[in-house]
Order: structure tokens, then C-alpha cells, then sequence
């Protein structure tokens, strides 16, 4: 459907990411559509090294696949952070009930909770939280449950309140306490609150075996240390999420660019019927934080230069498999990259200028 748009994506492709899917709607129209690269391309991966917190360096590619099935505007990727959009729409979706509230303390669901945190400064980066914790490797021999507790349990390490620090440990957070407010996993809170009201049947945590075949899921990073052969495919990337058990508020959702799309277009009219207008408007609306190198609603980064490009004013999300959403409401534009640039090392360049090019690409169709 587009020349340019295939064009971008093949120029990327495998030196950025091994695979790429995008998508171009304005107003509520796909313009725009691309495919190029392969779903698995690598078998292993050069020397990876290891730094103290068991986190892969810049490694090198190993030896090809055997097999290497191409990718198609169907396939599944692991969206990483953009989760935390979905995880954010259901904490909205249970302050509408009443069931949360999004200013009360935290610790009026979690005993023991730091009673300066609340859902706001949780979904806002401004708790003071640590970017993250791998109690995977503080706590290995024991399950989800217990190793989810001893995330609740992180304490506060800088100011409350400001400046902005991501934190995957406040979103984790956020996505328990709206478990304990929704009577539900979140797995479930997500199908029943999101994709099933939205028709997004790919969409949803733990794909293999739970949501179908893994030869449409995009293979990820070679971790050694995990059982089976051969690089990641259908479960999640991130360390932290898998530890949890794959279910997690800051990571760990898989979707197709078609459900994604219809979710950022579900956002840019207004939320409905999975949220109200007042609720998207306040997820939306810039709310202070202070320090970041773009503007930060609840959950969703306005004008993030790593990803809107020239969108300016645009809101949405990365993940660092190498996704994006952006919604650009103003000029009526819903744009998805989908990737695993992290296929099979992490460290790939060139991400960023991918991202932006495909915003800039959306722009076209409005200019």
C-alpha cells in the first residue's frame, strides 16, 4: 500500500531489526501498510557479555537460522513497554467504577506501602522508584508470588513527586494494585477491560501456548540461561516480566499491528467503548512531571522525540523490543512500528532514526 513505507522498512532490515511491520492510519483509514524481514533469522548469537545485573552487552549476530519463515502484517511481536499503555487503561478503566482512586495511597491496597505513593505519581515516573529490579536473580529459587511481593516491598530511593525517573517497578506496581481492586489477574482485567470490548483477538500475554501457534510470533534475543534451543520466541523478553510469570504492568503483552492500531485509534476518538472521553483526556493531559526530555500524562509520553519525529505534540509509547505506538489526534494520524531489534543481541543502532522516519512517512498523508 506503500512504496515509501516499504521502502523504509526494507532499508532497515536486518541491520536495525530482522523484522518489521507498519502501519499508517489517518482518520480511522489505513494509508499506508509494510512488511519486510523475517520472523526468526538467527539460530544464536556471538559472545554476549554479561554486566553485574545479568543484563546482555552489544554481542554480535550468530549463525542463521535453518528455517527462516517471513514476516507478515499478522504476525505477533512482544510490544515491552508499550504494555504500560494497556496497563494504564485498565487503572482508568477501574477509577470510572469507583474501584480506585487515582491520588489515594498506595498503601491502602498494599500493606506496608509507602504512604507518599499513589497511582498518579506510579503512572507519572515521579515515585522516586528504582528503573527496575531483577528479582529474578535476587530471588531464584523461588515463584511469581513471592518474588512479586518483594516488588511491592521496593522501597523509595529518591524524591517523591519529581523529578521524572522511569521505573518499571511503579508500573509493576500499578498493575498489581489494580488486581487487587479488579478481583482479577491482570491478564484477565486486560481481555475483559480491553481486547474483547475492542475485538483484539491476537492481543494478550503469553502467547505460546496460550494464544496460538509460535510460527507467527517474531523470535527475540538468545538468552542462553533460559531452557530450549535457539533465540526467544512466544514467551516474553524482558527478565523481570518472565520472572512474574509473564504477566506484568510495565511488559509482557504480544499483539499484531492490526489490534494495535485499533487500540491507539480506540484512544484518539476518545476511548470508546473501552474508556470514557474524561479518562482518556486526563491520560493524555500533560501532568508536571518534571525532568524528562518530553511532556508525560498518565502512562503515555507526549512528544517523545524518540518517536512522534515531526508528529510534534503526538502521545504514545516505545517498547524496547522495538516497538511503537504514536496518536497524533490533532492531525488524525495512529501510527505502529512493530520490530524485535533486539533479534538476537540488544545494542542494535539505528532504532530511533526508524521510529521517527515512519512518523515522518505519516505525515505525508495529512500534509
Amino acid at each position: 500500500m506503500s512504496d515509501r513505507l516499504e521502502r523504509l522498512l526494507a532499508a532497515a532490515v536486518p541491520e536495525v531489526c530482522p523484522a518489521a511491520v507498519a502501519l499508517i492510519a489517518a482518520h480511522g483509514t489505513v494509508v499506508a501498510a509494510a512488511t519486510a524481514g523475517e520472523l526468526v533469522r538467527y539460530a544464536d548469537a556471538g559472545p554476549v557479555p554479561r554486566d553485574a545485573d545479568g543484563h546482555g552487552g552489544g554481542g554480535a549476530p550468530g549463525a542463521l537460522a535453518a528455517v527462516r519463515p517471513p514476516v507478515r502484517r499478522d504476525s505477533v511481536f512482544d510490544l515491552a513497554s508499550v504494555s504500560k499503555l494497556f496497563t494504564t487503561a485498565v487503572v482508568l478503566s477501574l477509577t470510572e467504577e469507583g474501584l480506585l482512586n487515582l491520588d489515594e495511597p498506595i498503601a491502602a491496597r498494599v500493606p506496608g506501602g509507602d504512604p507518599r505513593l499513589t497511582l498518579r505519581r506510579l503512572l507519572t515516573h515521579t515515585a522516586g522508584l528504582t528503573p527496575t529490579r531483577r528479582v529474578d536473580l535476587e530471588l531464584p529459587h523461588t515463584g511469581p508470588a513471592e518474588r512479586m511481593a518483594a516488588m511491592l516491598a521496593t522501597p523509595v530511593t529518591g524524591p517523591v513527586g519529581g523529578p521524572y525517573l522511569y521505573s518499571d517497578v511503579g508500573m509493576i506496581m500499578a498493575g498489581r494494585i489494580a488486581e487487587l481492586a479488579g478481583g482479577a489477574s491482570l491478564d484477565v482485567l486486560v481481555r475483559t477491560r480491553i481486547t474483547d470490548v475492542l475485538a483484539l483477538p491476537g492481543t494478550g500475554y503469553r502467547p505460546v501456548p496460550d494464544r496460538g501457534p509460535v510460527d507467527r510470533v517474531a523470535a527475540t534475543e538468545f538468552k542462553p540461561e533460559r531452557p530450549g534451543p535457539g533465540c526467544v520466541r512466544g514467551e516474553v523478553h524482558d527478565e523481570t516480566a518472565h520472572a512474574l510469570g509473564g504477566v506484568a504492568g510495565h511488559a509482557g503483552l504480544f499483539a499484531p499491528a492490526d489490534d494495535l492500531l485499533a487500540f491507539g485509534e480506540a484512544l484518539r476518538l476518545g476511548g470508546g467503548p473501552m474508556l470514557g472521553r474524561e479518562s482518556v483526556a486526563e491520560m493524555t493531559r500533560d501532568q508536571g512531571a518534571e525532568g524528562a526530555a518530553f511532556r508525560h500524562g498518565l502512562g503515555v509520553r507526549i512528544g517523545d522525540p524518540g518517536i512522534v519525529g515531526p508528529l510534534e505534540g503526538a502521545f504514545g509509547h516505545s517498547g524496547f523490543t522495538g516497538t511503537s505506538l504514536v496518536v497524533d489526534p490533532t492531525r488524525g494520524l495512529t501510527v505502529v512500528l512493530l520490530t524485535n531489534a533486539v533479534h538476537p543481541v540488544r545494542g542494535r543502532p539505528g532504532m530511533r532514526e526508524l521510529r521517527c522516519a515512519v512518523a515522518a512517512e505519516a505525515l505525508r498523508h495529512v500534509a
